[in-house]
């Protein structure tokens, strides 16, 4: 499969989903490929019921996330990665973790010590981890496990 067809085979799957769901919405996407695969950009943008898309926390958002995702498997034949925003909540949820992240850097930068974040899901640890990633004198890492994992931010010294 090529990305025209990997972005006719999105379109359809996400719009067949907000009909099954009687959502009325405006979708679009965009498909690349690179050496690790397909990546698939979907923005939803509802009339109405962007709450209802969207759930407590995102949850919902991520769980018709995950289900565009083993639909394309099943269709396509391959893992395509995902990232869904609806009404740009995950754009600007994002935008927040990064706040958070420059937050948590500055407060270990001014105390010298570790910080820690907590009740993070592994996407929002990503988002933190990507952007401390570019932080001079920052590290990063995830330690504990399952539900018990957290974000450590240390200064490094130089």
């Amino acid at each position: 499969m090529d990305e025209k067809q990997v972005k006719e085979v999105t379109q359809d799957t996400t719009t067949k989903l907000l009909e099954l769901l009687d959502v009325s919405a405006e979708v679009s996407s965009e498909v690349s490929k690179d050496d690790e695969g397909f990546t698939a950009s979907i923005i939803i943008n509802p009339d109405s019921e962007a709450g209802l898309l969207i759930g407590s926390h995102g949850t919902t958002l991520n769980a018709i996330q995950s289900f565009i995702s083993l639909t394309l498997k099943q269709k396509t034949g391959e893992w395509v990665r995902i990232m869904l925003d609806v009404g740009e909540w995950r754009q600007k949820h994002n935008e927040q973790l990064e706040e958070l992240a420059q937050q948590a850097a500055s407060r270990a930068r001014e105390t010298g010590e570790a910080q820690h974040l907590y009740n993070l899901s592994p996407s929002q640890r990503r988002v933190v981890h990507m952007a401390l990633s570019k932080e001079e004198g920052i590290e990063s890492s995830s330690e504990g496990e399952g539900a018990g994992r957290y974000l450590v931010v240390t200064p490094v010294s130089e």
